[in-house]
């Protein structure tokens, strides 16, 4: 299974990198979205199955409902309301939302103890 996860920024994309495993294609829409980019999106992303991690704020929303569109078949993860994004949120919670997506062979679990 090829898996590809779109997010906002390269904030986010940094932060997710750390977490998942390099087989993860990790895209970006910078935080437009207009026919080059979403068909740029869909060439990058071709067959894989497709993840969404968009911020819980109103722009966010926006971008995941354009994705939506999209990539009907996209699976949704979400990050919890309060935080400061996708690149924001502690990465305790961020795998959670991971492994609760089912994507728990592409994690980068941290060692014990680590903070």
């Amino acid at each position: 299974m090829s898996v590809s996860m779109i997010v906002e920024g390269k904030n986010d994309r940094s932060k997710l990198r750390r977490l998942l495993h390099e087989d993860i294609h990790i895209l970006c829409t910078f935080g437009t979205l207009n026919n080059t980019k979403l068909e740029s999106l869909r060439k990058q992303a071709g067959d894989d199955d497709v993840y969404l991690f968009m911020d819980n704020d109103a722009s966010g929303k926006k971008i995941r409902g354009i994705l939506r569109d999209t990539f009907p078949d996209a699976i949704h993860i979400y990050t919890r309301r309060g935080y400061a994004g996708v690149e924001g949120t502690p990465d305790e919670y961020l795998i959670a939302q991971l492994e609760k997506a089912g994507l728990e062979e592409y994690i980068i679990y941290p060692p014990p103890g680590f903070a």
